[in-house]
């Protein structure tokens, strides 16, 4: 699953980094927190890799 915007593929790297053990998970905040707990290593990795040419900052949920 792609990411919708450079936030959301921001925090799907953050995440990785996280289960990957680069980096500490009580380092995490917001929405890179809940992905690390709940999506597989693989798919943050293709979340993350997402192109971000074109991609807006944020994507409001509406």
């Amino acid at each position: 699953m792609p990411a919708k915007s450079k936030a959301q593929q921001k925090a799907a790297g953050a995440a990785l980094a996280a289960k990957r053990g680069e980096k500490k998970k009580i380092e995490l905040k917001g929405a890179s927190k809940g992905m690390e707990e709940s999506m597989t290593e693989k798919e943050l990795e293709e979340m993350a890799s997402t192109k971000r040419k074109g991609k807006k900052e944020h994507v409001s949920d509406k």
